[in-house]
């Protein structure tokens, strides 16, 4: 009994310090690019011009970040992408979970969403343009999509791969239509919904910055053809580092999330264990 006592502290620092290992090493390569960045700076390799130093794009961020331009650049793109993305995801969730307990839902609307999924968001921009112009609803709607795609097919197929024999057990206990989304699809698909979900996330942050890219007068993706167009090259890596870590930072997010749903998980060991 006082091996186990004296052992439990252990494992539990364990548990808890290997977050920090994972994110030590996973620092080591960015670490080792902002090395190599600031050493071809300083070595004169490219002209600052096409390449500018580390502190110098620092300082515009400050700059930017002082006037408050910055923030409203961040706030915008977010903002687009949580509206964009709580359509697609809506719309995605109604789409999947209905083709997937229904077979003639499947049949007539399986055909025509992978039709409509097989062509790029960007590629919809041109047709979108002149039903609705380069407003707000533009990117609402090419963000949607974007975020929409996976999100379904990922809920689809969570629903066809339950098991057959669950959906008798749900038969045998003569649970209606609701009960057997809530008692039965809805906690057998959460893993698998979590992953289109996050998918979707990091499509729709994609198509964000790209239509912001075409017709946008502010956000990140705005602040990068800004950059360029008065070849203030400093800027266009401040906005695409931003872009970068903004998005690393919105997927980390939906993890932590999906590791609070899930109480339980399965370790390789077989044993049941609690998540981080």
């Amino acid at each position: 009994m006082s091996d186990v006592a004296v052992n439990l502290p252990g494992a539990a620092w364990r548990d808890r310090s290997q977050p920090l290992r994972i994110a030590g090493v996973g620092l080591l390569l960015p670490l080792a690019l902002l090395a190599l960045w600031q050493a071809a700076s300083a070595q004169s390799w490219l002209p600052p011009q096409i390449l500018p130093p580390p502190s110098d794009v620092w300082q515009n961020g400050v700059d930017l970040w002082r006037t408050g331009d910055l923030q409203a650049h961040i706030a915008i793109s977010l903002l687009r992408v949580f509206e964009g993305f709580t359509v697609g995801a809506v719309a995605g969730l109604v789409i999947g979970v209905s083709m997937g307990v229904s077979r003639p839902v499947e049949d007539y609307v399986r055909p025509l969403f992978l039709a409509i999924a097989q062509v790029p968001s960007l590629g919809w921009i041109p047709f979108l343009m002149l039903l609705v112009g380069i407003g707000e609803p533009l990117k609402i709607i090419i963000i949607a999509k974007a975020a929409c795609v996976p999100i379904v097919m990922n809920t689809h197929a969570g629903i066809r791969a339950i098991p057959p024999g669950y959906q008798e057990v749900a038969s045998a206990l003569r649970l209606t239509r609701l009960q057997t989304l809530r008692k039965l699809h809805f906690p057998a698909t959460v893993p698998q919904v979590f992953t289109g979900i996050r998918y979707g996330l990091t499509h729709a942050w994609m198509a964000l910055v790209a239509v912001e890219l075409l017709a946008s007068s502010e956000g990140l993706g705005y602040l990068l053809v800004w950059g360029r167009q008065m070849f203030w090259y400093d800027t266009v890596v401040l906005a695409m580092v931003l872009i970068g870590l903004v998005g690393f930072a919105l997927d980390k997010s939906l993890e932590r999330i999906e590791r609070r749903l899930q109480r339980w998980r399965v370790a390789d060991s077989g044993k049941l264990v609690a998540p981080l």
